[in-house]
């Protein structure tokens, strides 16, 4: 068992550590208050802290930030007026929520289908038609899966645009929400009903109150599958190598008895995170542990320093992804997988592919420098490394994939003109330039 060494030395609580249960965040899912007196691996942590029903992040905290009417992007002069725009939007927003209850931990957060409704869920939906009326039409229904809708924009902008440009695929079309969140799931609910236009929708749609891990009804239809902008909150295990002998060794949180964290290392790797290293080894044979440089020889000279670290930083492994790769193709063998998400990511913590962490305080971001914070409180986002992850999606569903920048795609499927302000800017296109698409060919 080992503590990394820092710039400090840890209090030892290695007794503690063998002496507590271990958890899962499965296991948590009842509890109303956080736990202490327990052990459990790194993404079961995370997974806990950002999905617990009672008190997890994304339960409890998250708002969606939603613009009102769409910004008429036509008749704004340039990039520096929208983001003026924007922000007068977004503080009479949160003031208006003040009125009703003043919160100064609220979680605020926007999504390029809301910055940019109904334009980029109109983007998305070509996409959506055109595919299914080169392969699937008229011998299928379109069937379309989303999973984590948010407040239910996309959603509605995608009917809404195949309903006014397609009626007969519109007869064929059925849209499938599959949402974790108890208050999100209600929310998209009171979007079918808010106008007569959106009621026109609700015989095309279910939503489907649950988890996609634990999904276990098999679809046999080809479907289209939308992940837009969750894998970024997939949790991770954290793993550490020795930098002499190259051996993984696995992260484990202790909480003590006062709700303090600590971080543990073993050799005992579990066998999700065994798989998903060993189908890296096979996807990825040119993957480098960037972790692990110089030779041996330097390396065992750095390691007999003094104070010297006798562990790498952390490399943050998407096991979880790999296992939602498991689930699409046990259930859902006919999708087709549309996803986007970050490549890269600012103020992210120690480590390889390591996450950011952080949260809203009066109105302001403030990023901390560790995972291993009060549970519910703080968002723990992750980059997706594209390369890495279009392998183990090849390698476990056996489908080939393209990726596309953010930019890309939507120059493809979006009308742009739709989203160019007077001197030739284009909102839509710039933002999210860390971002990309990848798709199932």
């Amino acid at each position: 068992m080992w503590q990394p060494r820092s710039d400090y030395l840890p209090e030892d609580r290695a007794q503690e550590f063998a002496r507590y249960a271990t958890v899962t965040s499965d296991m948590l899912r009842s509890r109303k208050e956080r736990p202490r007196r327990v052990k459990m691996l790194m993404r079961d942590f995370i997974e806990d802290s950002l999905y617990n029903p009672n008190y997890g992040y994304f339960s409890k905290q998250a708002v969606i930030f939603s613009p009102g009417e769409p910004f008429d992007f036509n008749r704004i002069q340039d990039e520096p007026e929208f983001n003026r725009q924007l922000a007068e939007r977004w503080r009479s927003i949160e003031d208006a929520l003040d009125e009703k209850e003043y919160d100064e931990t609220r979680q605020l957060w926007h999504t390029p289908t809301e910055l940019f409704k109904p334009y980029y869920g109109e983007a998305i939906a070509r996409y959506l038609v055109t595919n299914y009326k080169l392969s699937l039409y008229p011998y299928h229904d379109l069937l379309i899966y989303e999973m984590g809708a948010g407040n239910g924009t996309l959603m509605m902008n995608v009917l809404d645009y195949i309903r006014d440009t397609d009626p007969e695929v519109y007869a064929r079309t059925k849209f499938r929400v599959i949402e974790v969140s108890d208050a999100l799931s209600q929310l998209q609910t009171r979007q079918l009903s808010r106008t007569l236009n959106a009621e026109g929708h609700r015989d095309k749609v279910e939503i489907i109150n649950r988890s996609v891990f634990d999904w276990n009804t098999y679809v046999s239809s080809p479907c289209f599958f939308l992940a837009l902008e969750v894998f970024d909150n997939f949790a991770h295990d954290s793993i550490r190598f020795d930098p002499v002998t190259e051996e993984p060794l696995q992260g484990s949180v202790l909480i003590d008895a006062d709700g303090e964290f600590y971080e543990f290392y073993t050799k005992q790797i579990d066998p999700i995170t065994a798989r998903f290293l060993r189908v890296r080894n096979v996807a990825c044979p040119s993957y480098q542990n960037s972790n692990i440089t110089g030779s041996r020889f330097l390396r065992q000279l750095r390691a007999k320093l003094p104070l010297a670290p006798n562990l790498t930083n952390p490399e943050w492994i998407p096991t979880r992804l790999m296992q939602f790769f498991d689930i699409l193709y046990k259930y859902f063998p006919a999708h087709r997988l549309v996803t986007s998400d970050f490549r890269v990511l600012p103020d992210a913590v120690k480590g390889v592919n390591a996450p950011v962490v952080q949260t809203r305080f009066k109105r302001r971001m403030v990023p901390v420098s560790t995972p291993l914070v009060e549970q519910g409180y703080f968002d723990i986002l992750f980059p997706t490394d594209f390369v890495t992850m279009e392998h183990m999606y090849r390698a476990v569903t056996g489908k080939l994939t393209k990726v596309l920048t953010h930019e890309d795609f939507l120059r493809r499927w979006a009308y742009v003109e739709d989203t160019e302000t007077r001197n030739g800017e284009n909102p839509l296109l710039s933002w999210y330039k860390n971002a990309s698409v990848m798709t199932t060919v």
